[in-house]
C-alpha cells in the first residue's frame, strides 16, 4: 500500500490541467540531463510498489488521454512518466538523498502540487 502523501499526491496531479501537465513535463526534462537521470537511478523501490504506483498513475490518467494528447502530442504518456518518477521519489523520499528528491519533485512544487518536505527538512 501507498503511503497517504504518494496517494495525496497522485490525486493532485490527476486533477492538473493539461496545460499545467505538458510545463510540469517540460520542466522535468530540463532538469532530467543534469541531475534528473541519476536522482531517477537512485529511487531504491520494490517492484510491487513500482506496479502499484505505476498502476494507480495510470489509472487517474487515462480517463484523460484524449483531452491531454489533444493539448499536445504524446501528453498522457509524458505526463504519466513524470508523475510516476516523481511519486516513486515521494514513496521513498525517507531513503532518498535530498537533491535527488528535490530535482524530481521540483516540476510539481513549481505548478503548485503539495509535496511533503523530504524528512531532512521535517
Amino acid at each position: 500500500m501507498l503511503d497517504a502523501a504518494t496517494t495525496w499526491f497522485i490525486e493532485q496531479v490527476a486533477a492538473l490541467p493539461a496545460e499545467e501537465l505538458a510545463v510540469i513535463f517540460d520542466e522535468s526534462l530540463d532538469l532530467w540531463v543534469p541531475a534528473g537521470r541519476a536522482a531517477s537511478g537512485a529511487i531504491k523501490i520494490s517492484a510491487a510498489k513500482n506496479s502499484e504506483l505505476d498502476h494507480d498513475v495510470r489509472a487517474v490518467l487515462r480517463p484523460r488521454a484524449a483531452e491531454l494528447d489533444a493539448h499536445a502530442t504524446g501528453l498522457h504518456s509524458d505526463a504519466k512518466g513524470a508523475t510516476v518518477i516523481a511519486a516513486r521519489a515521494i514513496q521513498t523520499r525517507a531513503t532518498l538523498a535530498v537533491e535527488h528528491y528535490d530535482v524530481l519533485v521540483a516540476p510539481f512544487i513549481s505548478a503548485g502540487v503539495e509535496v511533503p518536505p523530504h524528512p531532512v527538512h521535517s
